[in-house]
Formats: C-alpha cells, sequence, structure tokens
C-alpha cells in the first residue's frame, strides 16, 4: 500500500525524536547584510557544524542505527565524500564494519575523514554509475547492506530533521518560514525538507549547479532523466540522476528549482565566510544562491530558511575562491 506523504512525514518526526542528543541541534544564522542582498529575511541553518562536517549525518545515524538493530555487522556507502564520512562515523558509533566507495578525484578532506573514522575506503571511477556498481558488488560479496546516499527512506527521513529544526526554530523566534531552499545532489535532502514543510504552507525549492541539473529536467518531463553532471566547484551536487524515492515524493510538493552558476555558488561562499564567519563547502554555499535568485515578494518581507548542507571544504579551494574576490576587490580599486 502506498503510504501518504503525511505518513512518511511522521517518519522525520519520528527520526527527530530518535536523533536528539545524537546529533548537534545546530544554530541558525542570520546576517543583515544578506538579508538586504536577497530582499527578504534569511535563516540560514549551519549543517556545516554538524558531527562529520554537514547534515549527512542525520541520515546515516538514523539508518545505520536501525540495521545495527537488526543485526548486521557492517554497511557499505557510495557518495562523492559526506555520505561516505557520515556512515563511516555512524558505524563506528554502532560497532560495524564500513566500506565506502569514492570516486577517484574525491576531495582529500573528504577520503581523510573517512579513513580517520575508520572507514576502508575503495576508489571507483568518476561517475556514480562506476560507484554504485562497486558498492553493489562489495554487498553481495560481503553480505553488508548498502546505505544509499538518497534512495533510502530512513536517510530522507534523518536529512529532513535539519529542515524540521529550521522550522521549529523559526517558529520560535516569531518568524515562521515562508519559504525553505535547500542544495539537491541525488534529492534525498531536498525530499526531506518536503516531508519536513508538509502541511504548513512553506514553499520549498531545490538548488542544483547549471549543466547538473537532473531534477529540474525530471519535473519538466514528468519522469526521471539522467543528465551528464557539468564541472562544478559544488562536487557534492554532481550525480548522474535524481534518486527515485526522492522524485516521488517532490515531484508534487517542490515549489521549483532554481539553478545557479559557479560564480553564484562562490559569490555566496564568499558572503557565508565573511558575514557569518562559518566555512561552509560550495555545495552548501549553493542553497543562499539559490535564495538570492527567488522572485521577490514586493508585497511583504518573506522569511527564507536555507540549509547549509555542509562544510567539508579543501583548503586549496578557500584559498583560490577567496583570491579571485580579492582580485576583483583590486581591480574595482584601480578603475576606481
Amino acid at each position: 500500500m502506498t503510504r501518504t506523504v503525511g505518513q512518511v512525514r511522521a517518519d522525520v518526526e519520528e527520526a527527530s525524536r530518535w536523533l536528539a542528543g545524537r546529533v548537534v541541534r545546530t544554530p541558525v544564522l542570520r546576517s543583515p547584510v544578506i538579508d538586504e542582498l536577497a530582499g527578504a529575511r534569511v535563516l540560514l541553518k549551519a549543517e556545516n557544524l554538524q558531527h562529520g562536517g554537514s547534515y549527512k549525518m542525520r541520515g546515516a545515524l538514523r539508518a545505520v542505527g536501525r540495521l545495527a538493530v537488526a543485526g548486521h555487522t557492517g554497511v557499505i556507502a557510495q557518495s562523492t565524500g559526506n555520505h561516505a564520512v557520515a556512515v563511516a562515523l555512524a558505524a563506528r558509533q554502532h560497532g560495524l564494519a564500513a566500506t565506502v566507495v569514492l570516486p577517484v578525484d574525491a576531495a582529500s578532506t573528504k577520503v581523510d575523514r573517512a579513513r580517520a573514522a575508520g572507514a576502508r575506503v575503495v576508489f571507483a571511477g568518476t561517475g556514480v554509475e562506476e560507484r554504485v556498481a562497486v558498492a553493489n558488488g562489495l554487498s553481495d560479496e560481503s553480505g553488508h547492506p548498502v546505505v544509499d546516499a538518497y534512495d533510502h527512506p530512513d536517510v530522507i527521513a534523518g536529512q529532513g530533521t535539519a529542515s524540521l529544526e529550521l522550522i521549529e526554530d523559526a517558529e520560535r523566534a516569531g518568524t515562521p518560514l515562508d519559504v525553505l531552499v535547500v542544495p539537491v545532489g541525488g534529492g534525498g535532502g531536498v525530499a526531506g525538507a518536503c516531508l519536513a514543510a508538509a502541511g504548513s504552507g512553506i514553499e520549498v525549492y531545490g538548488v542544483e549547479p547549471v549543466g547538473c541539473d537532473s531534477l529540474a529536467r525530471s519535473l519538466a518531463a514528468g519522469v526521471r532523466v539522467p543528465v551528464a553532471p557539468a564541472p562544478t566547484i559544488a562536487d557534492g551536487l554532481r550525480p548522474s540522476c535524481v534518486g527515485e524515492l526522492p522524485f516521488a515524493i517532490v515531484r508534487d510538493t517542490l515549489r521549483g528549482v532554481v539553478r545557479v552558476d559557479d560564480d553564484e555558488i562562490a559569490a555566496a561562499f564568499r558572503l557565508i565566510l565573511t558575514e557569518l564567519k562559518v566555512l561552509a563547502e560550495p555545495s552548501g554555499a549553493a542553497g543562499l544562491a539559490g535564495a538570492f535568485r527567488l522572485p521577490p515578494d514586493r508585497d511583504r518581507q518573506r522569511t527564507v530558511g536555507v540549509v547549509l548542507t555542509g562544510g567539508n571544504v579543501e583548503e586549496a579551494l578557500v584559498a583560490r575562491l577567496m583570491a579571485s574576490r580579492s582580485a576583483d576587490l583590486a581591480e574595482e580599486g584601480a578603475a576606481a
């Protein structure tokens, strides 16, 4: 029997209760400069401060915890990095073995974090299909289940708890959300956001890098549409196709998808670092870049919630993105 959105939303609420005390209830941040640029009241959920450096810890801990209770002794995961790190950490907490499959060009920060958490790291190509094939093969050999990065109900419910907390905290502060914005890779986070916002009247938007827009194309076509991901600094937002379960959830509940380019992501990254004084990875900063692209409401000041999904970023990339801003400022000064 097909479950209703309301029934699945209850999974997010149950996951939130279970995760209480197991994950960080991350702060909600705000900047007058960002508000002015967005033409809205912008509340940013700092999941870059979460255990493991991203909100992926929520879904991984929920899924791995339930597998541990079911008697499994190990788990396998594939991702571009953050989900793998989160599964490795969750497995260590529950005394399970973990094998994670990463692309050969994975950020060294994420590789090091997965290994430090005790995971066996296996590299496989650069595309998600290659990683999935290797992960499934390892699962067949070992009997350990694969914890999918986004096509898994417990993962979606866990990721949705970040949005649920943001919604709750905004209400407590007297600034209830009108809009919720979440970056999109495979779609687990934005699907969780749609479930968390169900029945509230909050409009949920996804954000994808230009050329990595499987969800936007899928919504337009009415069926899942794969893409050949374009190069982007948002390495966590490059799956070739939105997940089957996330698409089933968001196809009738998502308000829309905003596409952003690398220049917009880089500008949002710098704003977060300079105005909020926290470090978000470009994949997380994409949410703020998308918030700047939302159509304005000329009748009132809306409250827009943004989930900063992670903060695991290479030092070299931070230096490059900040150096480009310094160069821009130098050019502006010379022109003046």
